[in-house]
């Protein structure tokens, strides 16, 4: 029985591991094809964005929901139909006759996707003993970050190579009737918890506030500042209904789909602050391939190249992460994280002027990444909670932290878009007329557009210089914001150390 289970263990854990690569590529892979897929169905660019915003979306309302269905129903059970829910997705976006459409098959991906990583964190929580749950968690979260990284290159080779946006959806239906399949055969489904009635009302007003505040945030950029705040407004009071909503039900004795007496424990709390700061720690490593192409002036088609080691890095700083948790406790391997992440982030805007300084600061800065996306946040999390509520434990911190991811890009294209304005002043002023070209654009790629149509080749390597230097500034902004984030992060992890890895618990 005991090798059984051990074997047991070993393909789900695998099969998990597959499915959150899989899903995590998702949101980068699109991103390189956002222009080609625009022009296919004739949509602006502002339009065409919603494409991953819906997706972004979608995680966000489906994965703390998950993570109590997960709880309540079975691990195994809603596995394979997050992952029918991903692939039907995959497939619909890949016939999309309309851009409409395209955009429900997304939000239908995304229902699929998001709660598989909580899927198989909980499973890993509630089978494997604590002294192995970091390096299994480790593995998992290393994919998890490894695949944001990895997304926006793989789908321009796809790009390339097949010529034909499709195939980046329809790679995932042979991987999603595979995992279907051995998921049926070799996981053991998880014993199902309360069987009190589904907490109907908790999941709508989750769903409305999460919406609301996401909607706010990601217009951040686009929309009026009223309309922002508004937005945001509305989905925190949501939110202090739904808290109102489940404390009465969970004192009559219901299943809340977040538990009140979890969100006022004090390790869960502290667990939430450092999701926020670990989705603005992966928001500033996504900048980095818009980094190498601006502003160190790597042809796209090389930047893959670049990017390689701080995607190997991560890997790496996830199993490191996992034995840390296991051999010295989470606080520690949180600190860990902020120290490299630190390093890594501050070298950007002191030292990095060509590859082997940025291969050191990606590296540091990958390693960062993947030991705090692994473990610890996770363990931290799971032992917040009783053993029927890791689930929900683990969806609301993944929502937290893709809440930190939503806002903080929002905050770090503020920086790039400041680089990009002052770039169209300075060089309209200082070359406009000698160079016969009026040189505006919103976008990076609008000034380059206009750069490469000036035909004097030595003039057109001056103003891209100009040009990298001046961006350079909006850059460094992101990425000492990144490190003020790490200093944030070792705060916290030398908090949970004084107080021995375990704020007061819940009883």
């Amino acid at each position: 029985m005991p090798d059984r289970m051990k074997s047991s263990q070993k393909w789900s854990i695998t099969l998990f591991t597959i499915g959150v690569f899989m899903a995590g590529l998702d949101n980068g892979i699109i991103s390189t094809a956002l222009t080609t897929i625009n022009e296919a169905f004739n949509v602006s660019a502002s339009w065409g964005a919603w494409s991953i915003t819906i997706y972004t979306l979608g995680i966000a309302i489906s994965v703390p929901i998950i993570g109590k269905l997960s709880d309540k129903y079975g691990r195994k059970r809603l596995f394979i139909i997050e992952i029918v829910l991903f692939g039907m997705g995959s497939l619909l976006v890949s016939i999309s006759p309309t851009f409409p459409f395209l955009l429900l098959s997304r939000f239908i991906q995304a229902i699929g996707g998001g709660g598989i990583f909580i899927i198989g964190s909980s499973y890993i929580l509630a089978t494997l003993p604590k002294n192995k749950q970091g390096k299994a968690l480790g593995m998992l979260g290393g994919m998890h970050g490894l695949s944001a990284i990895i997304g926006p290159n793989l789908g321009a080779v796809i790009l390339n190579v097949t010529g034909n946006w499709h195939w980046m959806f329809l790679i995932n239906i042979p991987i999603a009737i595979f995992l279907v399949i051995a998921g049926m055969i070799k996981i053991d489904e998880s014993k199902p918890g309360s069987e009190s009635a589904l907490d109907y009302k908790g999941i709508a007003l989750l769903s409305l506030a999460i919406l609301a505040m996401m909607y706010g945030i990601t217009g951040m950029d686009g929309r009026s500042i009223l309309s922002v705040i508004l937005f945001i407004l509305i989905g925190l009071v949501l939110f202090g209904v739904l808290l109102i909503h489940e404390r009465h039900l969970e004192q009559r004795g219901g299943d809340p789909i977040i538990s009140s007496s979890l969100i006022r424990t004090r390790l869960f709390q502290v667990t939430l602050i450092l999701g926020v700061l670990s989705g603005g720690f992966l928001a500033g490593i996504i900048f980095i391939p818009s980094y190498v192409q601006q502003v160190l002036q790597v042809p796209v088609e090389n930047a893959g190249y670049w990017l390689t080691p701080m995607a190997v890095a991560s890997g790496i700083g996830a199993g490191l992460g996992g034995y840390m948790t296991d051999k010295k406790g989470p606080s520690k391997a949180v600190v860990l994280a902020g120290v490299i992440g630190l390093i890594g982030f501050g070298m950007f805007p002191v030292m990095v002027t060509g590859f082997w300084t940025f291969f050191a600061a990606s590296t540091m800065a990958g390693i960062g990444l993947g030991i705090l996306l692994g473990a610890p946040l996770n363990v931290l999390a799971g032992n917040s909670a009783q053993e029927n509520e890791q689930g929900s434990a683990l969806g609301t911190l993944s929502l937290i932290r893709q809440i930190g991811l939503t806002l903080f890009p929002a905050l770090y294209a503020g920086f790039i878009a400041s680089g990009i304005s002052k770039a169209e002043q300075t060089l309209q002023d200082t070359y406009g007329e000698r160079v016969m070209v009026e040189i505006t654009g919103s976008n990076y790629n609008d000034l380059a557009e206009k750069l490469n149509q000036i035909t004097d080749t030595g003039l057109q390597h001056e103003l891209f210089a100009v040009l990298s230097r001046i961006l350079q500034t909006g850059f460094d902004g992101l990425f000492l914001t990144a490190a003020v984030l790490s200093i944030l992060v070792i705060a916290v992890g030398l908090f949970l150390a004084g107080q021995g890895d375990s704020v007061k618990k819940r009883s």
